[in-house]
């Protein structure tokens, strides 16, 4: 018999998390359906699915089970990502029934390939958006003058900081980058000689 969980999820309190389970309860009375098991989480769209839990629901769910949530937000930090799982979903023959929007999706169901199809369509639409506001934003700001990019001579961190004053000693001993770098303990006595010269470290 296929079981029914429902998924739970708010970046803010535990009211919004009883809110939610209410309002599945209710949608669930009216359907007829008895809902197995809640999974619910207090914690921000931006954590990885493993950490929101999404990766335990997939792992419990199996072919002809249920996925009841609130909204279709409440399962991803972008459309992209809601659109991925959903996939996913489907492919495994779940069904996600997602009360705001009244949506009720499984594989076997011509509607609901249709939905799928315009939420992909839509995934594409904003990744185009987005790519595109960017390119704007730097051609504007290429116009306005500004450089973009590091400014040229920029030194960033390296790994060879941290030995920085042993380095130099060594140097001023009259060592090869070489021997330094068996000194220190490093294999790469190239990436040595780059950070040296970078630094102009040699006297």
């Amino acid at each position: 018999m296929a079981k029914i969980i429902a998924y739970l999820r708010t970046s803010t309190n535990k009211q919004d998390l009883n809110n939610q389970k209410l309002e599945i309860l209710e949608f669930a009375r009216k359907k007829k359906l008895d809902v197995d098991e809640f999974v619910q989480i207090t914690m921000s769209s931006r954590k990885t699915p493993k950490q929101r839990r999404i990766d335990e629901v997939l792992e419990k769910l199996v072919g002809y089970d249920i996925l009841i949530v609130t909204e279709l937000s409440r399962l991803g930090r972008s459309t992209a990502e809601v659109i991925s799982l959903m996939n996913a979903l489907v492919d495994k023959n779940i069904r996600v029934i997602i009360c705001k929007q009244n949506l009720d999706i499984s594989k076997q169901d011509m509607n609901s390939k249709i939905i799928v199809t315009l939420f992909s369509l839509f995934s594409e639409l904003e990744r185009d958006l987005i790519s595109l506001r960017t390119k704007e934003a730097l051609a504007s700001k290429k116009a306005s003058g500004v450089i973009l990019g590091k400014p040229k001579g920029t030194i960033q961190k390296s790994k060879f900081d941290k030995d920085v004053e042993r380095i130099k000693e060594l140097l001023g001993y009259g060592l090869s980058v070489r021997k330094i770098a068996t000194v220190i303990g490093y294999s790469n006595h190239i990436g040595l000689n780059t950070y040296i010269n970078k630094r102009a470290l040699k006297l």
